[in-house]
């Protein structure tokens, strides 16, 4: 599992979106990204956290950033997912996990006292060269937008 900090160079990416196209993190040089994890399409925490960067999107957009959701999820069940809440951002496919655990948001996990492997839900905002400016690793699903503003004022 990677240990990703501010500063750090985010590591690039090339994976499916909803639509079955490649998409890259570097076809974003120059603009500024919110990457965000998430476990699985149409279950209440990641539909909440999906229809709260919808329904922020135009702030986000008018701030300069691009949205990408990545979860192991396979690239119909994201044009489901997208097409359901009408999401305006990529959704990308990561069912080999390389790109979660590039990240770091592969891990153990627990839940009723077991543990077990899985997605860590986590956030990470790039700027226009790439680098990590701020990582999410306990994310608030129903108020993400508002975490990160919060989060983007004290800093």
């Amino acid at each position: 599992m990677a240990n990703l900090n501010i500063g750090d160079q985010a590591p690039d990416f090339k994976l499916l979106n909803q639509d079955g196209e490649s998409v890259s993190l570097s076809q974003y040089k120059g603009k500024k990204v919110i990457v965000y994890f998430y476990p699985k399409d149409d279950t209440p925490g990641c539909t909440s956290e999906a229809c709260n960067f919808r329904d922020n999107y135009e702030y986000w957009q008018k701030q300069g950033y691009e949205v990408l959701g990545i979860s192991p999820d396979n690239v119909a069940s994201h044009k489901k997912f997208q097409d359901k809440y009408n999401l305006p951002f990529p959704l990308l496919s990561d069912v080999d996990k390389e790109t979660i655990k590039a990240y770091g948001a592969w891990g153990l996990k627990k839940l009723y006292g077991r543990e077990y492997e899985g997605l860590i839900r986590s956030t990470f905002l790039i700027d226009e060269d790439g680098k990590i400016t701020e990582t999410f690793m306990k994310v608030k699903t129903k108020e993400h937008t508002e975490q990160i503003i919060k989060k983007l004022i004290i800093n």
